[in-house]
């Protein structure tokens, strides 16, 4: 997608479409990047908690043992001439066992609960996709907290020498699978990008000449008017900013918009299939994708008038 959002293009309102300038690139609202940070606090702590969890259960969990026949006979091992006790068994104890089992549920509801937050958050306050480490990073820390929570104490319960055969394999069994089920939880397969929520305005301002769009309370898209079908369900229309339809959970413009446009008696640009693919690719990560501008069959007929930036 062409870099719109970093450039100083100059956007004019057309003489029959009065509006102010509208922002130059998508940004979140206060409200929702508050929101974001609570979230994302809210994640880490959870987070934090998971991984004490963890280290309790390797420093000290891990490490509980009795011993059986403890009457043993004390023989001298020539080898190192220390003592030792012939016939002591050490075994894991069962109430170990159990608490191991339920400290790992506990892990996983710690770390999941933080994916999801976290998630959240990242609707709410995406990263740039141009920045590739940081956005991976940020998507994906759920599951990259979720190996880190599990990994070495799965490890560990398989090298333990204490736990018998039926033990082990249990404790091993339920670990990976809960440490699957939370890194799958973690992954974020669709990432927002602060890339698509600018195509997605700026899609909005160039076929409507301003920044407002409107949503209900069900569904996950914003419409280009208040008039079409897919919104008189019955729930309050809403109307506001592309950042503002975000901050309502709303995460993309409806790939509709064409009938939508129709449906309320707007101007259709010619090539609307030609913009509507490019929103398609945009908003499924190909953020190299360029958004064409509208082909108006009149060009009075533009709600706004956007001229090309200089070339660099």
């Amino acid at each position: 997608m062409a870099e719109s959002d970093d450039t100083d293009a100059r956007i004019e309102p057309s003489a029959t479409n009065a509006t102010p300038e509208p922002p130059s690139g998508w940004t979140p609202t206060a409200e929702a990047k508050a929101r974001a940070t609570r979230f994302r606090w809210i994640a880490a702590v959870l987070w934090a908690v998971a991984i004490i969890g963890e280290g309790v259960g390797i420093f000290w969990l891990l490490r509980q043992r009795e011993f059986v026949g403890e009457d043993g006979t004390l023989l001298r091992d020539p080898d190192t001439g220390l003592l030792e006790e012939q016939g002591v068994t050490a075994t894991f104890p069962q109430w170990a066992f159990i608490a191991l089992l339920v400290l790992l549920v506990v892990i996983a509801a710690l770390s999941i609960t933080g994916s999801v937050l976290w998630k959240k958050a990242n609707r709410l306050d995406p990263a740039r996709k141009s920045d590739k480490t940081r956005f991976f990073v940020q998507n994906q820390l759920g599951a990259i907290i979720a190996v880190v929570a599990f990994l070495p104490l799965v490890i560990l319960i398989y090298l333990n020498k204490d736990m018998d055969k039926g033990q082990k394999t249990t404790a091993g069994i339920v670990g990976v699978a809960l440490a699957a089920l939370a890194v799958f939880i973690g992954v974020d397969f669709d990432p927002p990008s602060v890339e698509q929520y600018t195509a997605d305005q700026s899609a909005v301002i160039l076929l409507l000449g301003k920044d407002e769009v409107v949503w209900v309370d069900g569904g996950k898209v914003y419409h280009v008017c208040d008039e079409v079908s897919a919104i008189q369900t019955g729930s309050e229309i809403r109307t506001g900013t592309t950042a503002q339809a975000v901050e309502a959970g709303k995460i993309r413009l409806t790939l509709q918009f064409t009938s939508e446009l129709r449906a309320c008696g707007l101007p259709v640009p010619e090539n609307d299939e030609e913009i509507t693919e490019a929103l398609r690719a945009i908003q499924a990560g190909q953020t190299d994708t360029v958004l064409p501008a509208p082909e108006w069959t009149d060009p009075s007929e533009a709600p706004i008038v956007v001229e090309e930036a200089p070339a660099e």
